[in-house]
């Protein structure tokens, strides 16, 4: 147990020192988005996926942000169809129309490795849009070859990099050779929450009136979260 708390708070510690600098240009770019209107959306596969959705309807968190669902890339779809399908370079072509990029939105494309077509091709569906892409990525994974068929690797295409410094293989622990106790779930939803975080300081700190869920589990007037839905249903489905 104490292993593994060790490695992650290393790793936070990483990603701490060496990409502020990142998630401080991430967020001013989020917040100059916000305010003309675009959402944030996001995109991964398997369990990158499941990180998009984490973000979406979350006390405390961002409300116009939008996870991008499609269902062949889920693991609850199949783990091995997701995983098949991450790797096929028709896919996004298949499922363009989930995206629906507005030209102030940003996505954030997740990708532990940077290498598979599907990402790739999200991040380059929006920069077509005009859309700002940002990836969160590990560049412990910048010597694998791309699989995608241009040969690019996802932090070639993007305009902000975040790298999650997680290890090859995602384990950071190991016994006989045997690599164990994954982090990039954790230091993904690290880095987001930090991200969304100085998002909304920096909302606050000019002003803005903060669009942020407030917890349906305590007691309080339900008008603010119906309040900041409706001004965003147009674009969210948070039915």
């Amino acid at each position: 147990m104490y292993a593994y708390f060790l490695e992650i708070q290393k790793l936070m510690q990483t990603v701490q020192e060496q990409e502020h600098a990142q998630i401080a240009e991430a967020a001013q770019l989020i917040v100059e988005r916000l305010q003309l209107g675009g959402i944030v959306q996001l995109f991964g596969c398997g369990h990158s996926q499941l990180l998009a959705q984490d973000a979406f309807y979350r006390a405390g968190g961002l409300v116009p942000v939008r996870p991008i669902i499609i269902e062949p890339l889920t693991l609850h779809a199949g783990a091995l169809t997701s995983s098949k399908n991450e790797k096929d370079p028709t896919i996004i072509e298949q499922y363009k129309e989930q995206f629906d990029f507005h030209e102030n939105d940003v996505c954030i494309v997740i990708s532990t490795s940077g290498r598979n077509p599907a990402p790739i091709d999200a991040a380059l569906l929006a920069k077509q849009s005009g859309v700002v892409v940002i990836s969160l990525q590990s560049l412990k994974y910048h010597n694998q070859p791309s699989r995608h068929p241009s040969g690019k690797r996802l932090e070639e295409i993007v305009d902000i990099m975040i790298n999650t410094h997680t290890p090859i293989g995602d384990g950071v622990l190991s016994y006989n050779k045997i690599q164990f106790a994954p982090a990039s779930t954790v230091i993904g939803s690290f880095i987001l929450n930090a991200l969304f975080g100085e998002v909304i300081k920096n909302m606050a700190s000019e002003g803005c009136v903060l669009p942020v869920f407030e917890s349906n589990n305590v007691e309080s007037n339900r008008s603010h979260n119906e309040a900041l839905i409706a001004n965003y249903q147009h674009r969210i489905n948070f039915n």
